[in-house]
């Protein structure tokens, strides 16, 4: 029998990751307390749910024999850069599908620069194409997998967001490193693809309750059947511990409204801590929402998951936004 692989050995995963409280008058006002898990802060290269997700995806692909990894993603995914520093950790190569053909032969940014420096092959494809695929994937259409495997050779596929159900599994480990939870605590993420959600809610004890904060518009429905899905093929039953309110995206994924970013930029000046603006400042900005309309009632205590950093400001952004493309 191959013998498990240690996820942890080449990466060095800042484990468990730290929970700051966030004393807030504005809140203690209202008898909400406020606390961050700091994913964030688990590795430089693979922060937050992106480490949790792919721990247990890559220990399947050594295990299976895999020498490649092959996934999908934006121009600004967290998980293509973290699947791209992963699998170079690992000696594994990596693909990313990127969305948008029009990027092929733009100025690489920072996001997809690095991706490339962790030697990721990057192919792009249109988004109607990109689409197909991932309905395609959804649906394990066999055609589509043998085309996948025609072009690029034996991988191990990772879905868009690298939410699967052993990447709900993983994140589900969040919640043995909060081992104080019960009634009137509430765990909330953001909501991108589900995965976090999920794993999360079927880990809480019973009487806490998870929220998350769908970053996607249009998603209502769509994103609560996803996890509702994983619970089902994970779990092998349904939970009634968890909810996703879809009224704080801003307008949709990667938008960053005037009002969001003047909340992410107060809550920074009082805290000293800087947001990611595409879904961590989303969930903080939607907790406050809740607590603006009764919704999290006095003696709750929220824990606020910081599943990535912020992107990077100055020099390094610019430099990385200069590189030109192949």
């Amino acid at each position: 029998m191959r013998r498990p692989i240690d996820t942890a050995a080449p990466l060095r995963p800042r484990l468990p990751s730290p929970v700051w409280d966030v004393p807030d008058p504005w809140l203690a006002d209202r008898g909400v307390e406020l606390r961050l898990k700091r994913d964030d802060l688990i590795h430089p290269l693979v922060p937050g749910n992106k480490w949790r997700k792919l721990a247990p995806n890559l220990r399947a692909a050594v295990e299976r024999g895999h020498t490649r990894l092959l996934t999908f993603g934006g121009a600004y995914s967290h998980h293509i850069r973290a699947v791209a520093a992963a699998g170079a950790a690992y000696g594994l190569s990596t693909v990313g599908v990127i969305r948008g053909d029009e990027l092929a032969d733009a100025p690489r940014n920072w996001s997809l620069a690095r991706a490339e420096e962790h030697g990721m092959e990057l192919a792009f494809v249109t988004r109607s194409a990109y689409r197909e695929t991932l309905r395609g994937l959804g649906e394990g259409d066999p055609g589509l997998l043998r085309r996948l495997e025609e072009r690029w050779g034996r991988a191990y596929v990772l879905p868009e967001g690298g939410t699967n159900v052993l990447a709900a599994q993983g994140t589900a480990q969040l919640v043995a490193e909060l081992p104080d939870l019960g009634p009137g605590d509430v765990v909330c993420c953001a909501v991108g693809t589900g995965g976090t959600l999920a794993g999360i809610a079927a880990a809480l004890p019973a009487g806490a309750r998870a929220v998350g904060f769908a970053v996607l518009k249009g998603a209502e429905g769509y994103l609560d059947g996803e996890v509702a899905e994983l619970h089902r093929r994970g779990w092998g039953r349904a939970f009634g511990t968890w909810r996703i309110e879809h009224g704080y995206h801003g307008g949709g994924y990667g938008r960053v409204p005037p009002e969001l970013e003047a909340f992410a930029a107060r809550f920074e000046e009082r805290h000293g801590v800087r947001l990611e603006r595409r879904y961590v400042a989303k969930m903080l900005w939607g907790v406050h929402g809740l607590v603006e309309r009764g919704e999290l009632a006095p003696g709750s205590r929220v824990t606020a998951v910081v599943t990535g950093p912020p992107d990077p400001e100055g020099p390094e952004a610019s430099a990385a936004g200069t590189r030109p493309g192949p």
